[in-house]
């Protein structure tokens, strides 16, 4: 094999494998806003353990039923990464998880039973909150949040970064790879 070929073919492989990797295993965002200080601040470069509840296959979006294989169960207190349930929010979400399928939440305005095990709905649903809460962003504007539009459990700081000063500089030493609880 010629040695241009074999390059080719080994930066082939090695895009396929960080593809595959990112795309069923973790997952890196960048958190946009201030909804989770102190745990989160914006400009924070967080990892999305894809795994946490077990890999989803279909769902939102895809040709596919939703389904996870080997499913865990999401914690109250969990800080969860997922799709918007609303058009007018949209792209990926971060919020804590405060009730979970079966709780009752007074949300001052009404009282919430979320829909789920007890309420034998086909599916469970889970209330997400913000801990900043002047930020609307959360299940009290929104409602609650099915587990098929859940992608997994934020799992670490890998950095911050303040994304109005230059890519050298700007960095703040004490948020990495800082895990989150």
């Amino acid at each position: 094999m010629k040695t241009g070929l074999k390059f080719i073919l080994a930066f082939a492989v090695a895009a396929l494998c960080m593809l595959a990797f990112r795309g069923l295993v973790f997952t890196l965002l960048t958190v946009d806003g201030n909804a989770l200080e102190p745990t989160l601040r914006r400009g924070d470069r967080v990892v999305v353990n894809r795994w946490s509840y077990g890999l989803r296959t279909g769902g939102h979006g895809s040709l596919f039923s939703y389904g996870r294989l080997w499913r865990s169960e999401v914690n109250r207190g969990d800080i969860v990464a997922f799709d918007s349930p609303v058009d007018s929010v949209p792209g990926i979400m971060v919020c804590r998880c405060t009730a979970l399928p079966g709780d009752t939440v007074n949300t001052g305005n009404a009282i919430v039973t979320l829909p789920g095990k007890i309420n034998c709905d086909a599916e469970d649903c889970y209330w997400m909150e913000s801990l900043n809460k002047t930020n609307t962003a959360d299940s009290r504007t929104f409602g609650v949040v099915p587990e098929s539009r859940i992608i997994g459990r934020v799992s670490l700081i890998l950095y911050n970064h303040d994304d109005n000063r230059m890519f050298y500089e700007g960095y703040d030493a004490s948020r990495m790879m800082k895990t989150v609880r």
